[in-house]
C-alpha cells in the first residue's frame, strides 16, 4: 500500500494536512471523551464514521492520535480493528503500522520539512506531537525538494 501517495493526494485534494479539518471535510465525525488508558479508535453506526480520542490525553498528542485513526477510516475502511485486536487471534501489527505511518506522513507533510530545512527530523516530529521514534516512519527519500 502507497501509505505516502494516498497522504500527499488527500492533502493535495483538500489543501490542509490538518487531520481535524480533514475529518471536517470528509464527514468523520470527532468526539472527546473519557476513555480510560485508551488513547482513541474509529468506528462506523448507521455509515456515521466517528473518531473517538480520549480526552484526558495531552493537546500535543491529540493531532497525532486524531491522524492515525484517520489513517484507518481511509485505510482500513471494511476492517474493524477494534473488534479484530478484542475477538479474534489476527495480529493487527501491519494494519497499526500503516495507520502510524499515514499519521507521520500527514503531520510531516514533505511542504512541512522543507519550509524547516534547519531542523532535523526528530525535532519536527516533536513539534507536532508525533510520539518519540515514529518519525522514522517518515519517507524522506520520496520528498520531492524542487
Amino acid at each position: 500500500m502507497d501509505v505516502k501517495g494516498i497522504v500527499t493526494t488527500l492533502i493535495k485534494k483538500h489543501n490542509t494536512n490538518n487531520p481535524f479539518r480533514l475529518c471536517e471535510h470528509l464527514g468523520i465525525m470527532l468526539s472527546f471523551e473519557n476513555l480510560g488508558n485508551l488513547l482513541g479508535y474509529c468506528d462506523t453506526h448507521y455509515r456515521i464514521r466517528t473518531i473517538h480520542i480520549n480526552q484526558n490525553t495531552p493537546s500535543h498528542l491529540q493531532a497525532f492520535i486524531c491522524a492515525h485513526e484517520l489513517g484507518h477510516a481511509i485505510m482500513h475502511h471494511d476492517t474493524n480493528v477494534p473488534f479484530l485486536k478484542a475477538h479474534t487471534f489476527y495480529s493487527t501489527d501491519k494494519l497499526e503500522r500503516q495507520a502510524n505511518t499515514f499519521a507521520v506522513e500527514l503531520l510531516l507533510s514533505d511542504d512541512f520539512i522543507m519550509e524547516h530545512d534547519d531542523t532535523n527530523l526528530v525535532n519536527l516530529a516533536i513539534s507536532v506531537g508525533i510520539p518519540n521514534g515514529l518519525e522514522q516512519l517518515k519517507d524522506i527519500n520520496r520528498i520531492n525538494f524542487l
